[in-house]
């Protein structure tokens, strides 16, 4: 939250309509309650995972998983140098066959994905509303 601070407390960010934090599924912004916390403190931001497996954000995260999976587990290894082997084979193997993804999320995706989530912040808004209004109401 130190970092979120930083960024949150100066403009454009403080000002802006909505600030989406990517990240990915570390356990400290994992989950509802870390979006809500978020969103306690800077109610514009809005927290937008990852997927679990690999980070789209960030390249190295995805070639890092795929040697997880598929060089270094199992942990069957005898020496250093056998590691370096198998490492240095896969890199070999997975520099000759890698292609660059293709994405498929347009521009009239994202216009889509925000026109929801006004929806969802407005029709939140009116909910909560409503909600104050009975309560005060009852009072």
């Amino acid at each position: 939250m130190n970092l979120v601070t930083q960024v949150m407390s100066r403009e454009a960010y403080a000002s802006a309509k909505r600030v989406f934090w990517i990240v990915d599924n570390g356990s400290s912004h994992r989950g509802r309650k870390a979006a809500g916390r978020l969103a306690a403190a800077f109610p514009n931001t809005v927290m937008v995972h990852t997927p679990v497996h690999a980070s789209r954000v960030n390249q190295v995260e995805v070639y890092f998983s795929v040697v997880q999976r598929k060089v270094v587990s199992p942990n069957d290894f005898t020496d250093l140098t056998e590691v370096g082997d198998r490492l240095r084979a896969f890199e070999d193997r997975y520099n000759t066959t890698a292609q660059p993804f293709q994405w498929k999320f347009t521009a009239s995706d994202l216009d889509d994905l925000l026109a929801r989530f006004d929806r969802h912040t407005t029709d939140h808004q009116e909910e909560s509303s409503i909600a104050l209004t009975f309560r005060f109401r009852r009072a």
